[in-house]
């Protein structure tokens, strides 16, 4: 399957958080993505070098500005459980903006045509690096990484598309 491309209308999928509550949820994308303008952005792999130091951290800093130009959520997905993303997002004690939400089975991540082997690393199936800008379901950019780049899916990538 293709990799999601701008003009590309985003899959439906189910992915899972946990609310403020503590408790557990499953969350359609297009509940999340209908009628907004998202930026949603994907990593390898929670707690992982350029994840956690880099990619992120550049969304959650950026997170006013992107607001400011009609970024309505923002969202990071990885292949992982969602007990998992629940604990790396409480290593960012400052975020208020960037939702965190598991893939665990990678099934979106199929769906985007984005999944990457790293089966040889002991580490299974995983996310691309990549950061979409989508608005009302319609991808307006799609910025996707190569193997373990980090070069084109910054959030200051994205502020260019805005």
């Amino acid at each position: 399957m293709a990799p999601i491309a701008v003009g590309d209308v985003l899959p439906d999928g189910t992915l899972s958080c946990f609310d403020a509550e503590d408790k557990l949820h499953k969350v359609s994308v297009h509940s999340l993505a209908a009628g907004k303008k998202v930026i949603i952005f994907g990593v390898p792999g929670a707690f992982t070098p350029t994840c956690s130091l880099k990619h992120v951290p550049g969304f959650i800093e950026r997170a006013g500005e992107l607001k400011s130009k009609g970024v309505d959520e923002i969202i990071c997905i990885s292949v992982n459980d969602p007990f998992v993303m629940k604990a790396w997002a409480n290593t960012y004690l400052e975020n208020k903006d960037v939702k965190f939400l598991a893939d665990g089975s990678a099934t979106y991540t199929h769906a985007l045509g984005l999944e990457l082997d790293l089966g040889d690393k002991g580490l299974g199936t995983r996310s691309r690096r990549f950061a979409l800008l989508v608005e009302d379901l319609k991808v307006k950019a799609a910025n996707i990484e190569s193997g373990g780049e980090f070069t084109v899916s910054s959030a200051d990538d994205i502020l260019k598309a805005l």
